[in-house]
Formats: structure tokens, sequence, C-alpha cells
């Protein structure tokens, strides 16, 4: 029997399966952010200097893209339920011990493993969104994405809350850990016992449409990456912001992009999924424009926000199209394009800042906005499948 006809075999989805699907999402969303916050708190347990942090944190990165080219068939094989569940529960194990192992060579290890539940229910979650999305017949995966921004916010300031309040980093993250579980608890019986369309090998090779799905987020999240890692320094380093404010930037583009997700599915029933990628890449790139052009710092988080919301929704929708698309079974593809994806998240940093510095930062940042008309223009290929 093959995965088509099993997913025949359950009725569509409905309430309780959107409702879990927007869970899942938030759940990946808090976690990464209270890793986040643990940062520092690793960094002094370890007794090590920002040259090993900077190794450290590519072990998340080695764990993810390690996971994520045959998550896609594990859920196909055996249903995003158990492997939403089993990634979740990666995470509720090792978020307390990221807060308290000392021993570098332990930590390397459980951050691997954190980051393989990371990449692993990143992949699960979106192959239920596709099947949960096909089935309502209307346009959902911005407002899924919303729900990951919002766990990430919730985990954050969850986390500075708790910290702030004297509890130690192992109290902090066991709560974090607690929270998962119990919205696990809420979401895993609607939790799709099924994982879509499969058939051959555990990994390909994208290709057709996948393979420019797959090159156009990485250029989405090498734009997030830089604003991430470079949003900071470009404040203080080129429109000279006090340290203290230098986080504004990021700030900026992150609620920027959540208020974008979450009103995200009203924006794509309006526009249309192929006007939303070249509309939100124009956007973004344009942003970047301002945020070099304009010789204020005001400008430069005005620009940020763009940024934010020129690239809220251009990723949903393209995670839209995979399944629309017939090249490839859809858990092959989200592996591909999520592995893809994320290596834009680790490489384009250290890109940027190669770049950087044999030029300058409003250089690599013109680079970026570049590669953003790119994708803008590409929105024509996507018309077959939107």
């Amino acid at each position: 029997m093959t995965a088509v006809s099993t997913v025949a075999l359950h009725p569509a989805p409905g309430v309780g399966e959107q409702r879990a699907t927007r869970i899942a999402f938030f759940i990946a969303g808090f976690a990464g952010s209270t890793w986040a916050a643990l940062v520092p708190f690793a960094k002094a347990h370890a007794r090590i200097g920002n040259g090993g942090l900077g190794l450290l944190l590519l072990c998340l990165g080695i764990g993810s893209i390690a996971t994520m080219p045959v998550s896609g068939a594990l859920t196909a094989r055996f249903g995003c339920r158990p492997v939403i569940s089993i990634a979740a529960l990666v995470l509720v194990v090792t978020l307390p011990l990221l807060a308290t192992v000392s021993v570098v060579p332990l930590l390397v290890f459980t951050l691997m493993v954190f980051g393989a539940g990371i990449g692993t229910i990143d992949v699960a979650m979106n192959v239920q969104a596709i099947i949960v999305e096909r089935g309502s017949g209307r346009a959902m995966m911005s407002g899924f994405h919303g729900l990951f921004s919002v766990g990430g916010i919730a985990g954050a300031g969850g986390m500075a809350v708790l910290l702030a309040a004297g509890a130690s980093p192992l109290i902090a993250s066991a709560c974090v850990s607690v929270g998962i579980v119990g919205a696990l608890a809420i979401a895993v019986s609607h939790l799709l016992p099924y994982g879509g369309r499969s058939g051959g090998p555990a990994f390909a090779i994208p290709r057709g449409i996948v393979l420019v799905i797959s090159l156009m987020c990485f250029v989405l999240f090498l734009a997030e990456g830089a604003i991430l890692d470079w949003s900071a320094i470009f404040l203080t380093s080129v429109r000279h912001v006090l340290a203290s404010y230098a986080g504004l930037g990021y700030a900026a583009f992150a609620a920027a992009m959540t208020i974008g997700r979450l009103t995200g599915d009203r924006i794509v029933h309006w526009l249309g999924r192929e006007r939303v990628v070249l509309v939100g890449g124009l956007c973004a790139a344009f942003g970047f424009i301002v945020t070099i052009v304009l010789p204020f710092w005001s400008g430069a988080i005005l620009g940020f926000a763009l940024i934010g919301i020129g690239c809220s929704n251009i990723v949903p929708v393209l995670f839209t199209c995979v399944g629309r698309q017939s090249v490839m079974p859809e858990g092959l593809a989200m592996s591909a394009i999520s592995t893809i994806g994320y290596t834009g998240v680790l490489a384009g940093p250290a890109a940027i800042g190669f770049i950087a510095q044999l030029t300058s930062l409003p250089s690599a940042f013109l680079i970026v906005a570049i590669m953003l008309v790119a994708v803008a223009l590409c929105s024509r290929q996507l018309r077959r499948v939107v």
C-alpha cells in the first residue's frame, strides 16, 4: 500500500489538526529561542572563548543538517505524529542538559542532539502543515509560521523573566521543558498519523521546481541570518549606535516578520502566491537599500523592518508550493529544501563577513539585496504550482 493510498484512508484534516500544527510550530520556536538565552551560560560553564563558542554553535547546525535530509522519509514512513513527538521530547531532554553541562565534548554531543531534534521537527511539522493546508482548501501556511515566531518571542521572553526572577538556568530550562511537554500533550492526538505522499529513496537531490524553491529558500534564510548576525554590527560600526541599543535592528526585523506572518494568510488570499513572492522579494531588497542609503540609525531600523515584512510570507508560500508540485514526493522535497535553506543560515553570515572584510558591510548587504531581487524575479517560475 502506497503512502498516497494511506493518506486517502484518513479523514480530511480539520480544526483539531490545524490547532496541533500551530502548536508544533510554537514548540519549535519556543525551544530554539530558549537555547539562544542559554548561550552565555553554556559559554561560562564550558570556560571557552569567543572562538570556541563560534565552533560550538556550529554543532547545532551540524546536528540539524545531518537529520534534515532523512526526516522527510521518516515522516512519510512513520507519520507526522511519532516523528514530531519524538523530536519534541529530544528537545525536552536536551534543554536542561545544555544549561548545566560543563564538559566540552559532552556539550558538543548534547548540542548536536538538540540540533537533530530541531532539524527533525522542522521538516515534520512543515510536512504536516502542507497536508493540513491542502485539506483546508485555503491559505494557512503563513499563520503556521507566525506561531513559530510567537514561540520564539515567548521562549526568549519567558527565559528573561525566569532568569531575572532569580531562577537558575537549570530551573528556567526545566520550566520550558515542562511547557513543551504540556503543549505536546494537547497537540499529540491531532498530529497526523501519516506523512503524506512518499516513494523513492530516503533522500534525493532536488530537481526541477524543487531545486528552484530550494535556491530561493537559501537566499531567504541567508538574508534572515544576515540580519540575525550582522544587524547589530551594522548599527554600531556603520551608524555608530551605542551597543546597548544595537539589538533594536533585529527586534524591528523580528517584530515585522511576526506581524507579517500572522496576517499573511489574508495577504496571500488577496494578492495571490506569485505576487506575494514578487512584492515580498522587492520589499526586502528595498529594505536593504534603505538600510544602506539612509545615513541615520532610524533609517536602518526602518530598513530592517521592511526586510522583515518582505521576507515574512515568501518561505510559507514556497512551502505551500512544495505540496502542489509533482516532481518529488513532498517529504523528500521538504527535506532537501530545509537542508539547503538551513545551509544559507549557516554559511550566509560567514560569507557576509568575508565580503565585508574585503570591501565593506554595506557592500555585503547590497549583494544580499541583489539576490532578493533575483528571488522576486523567480516568482514567475512558481506559476504552475501556485
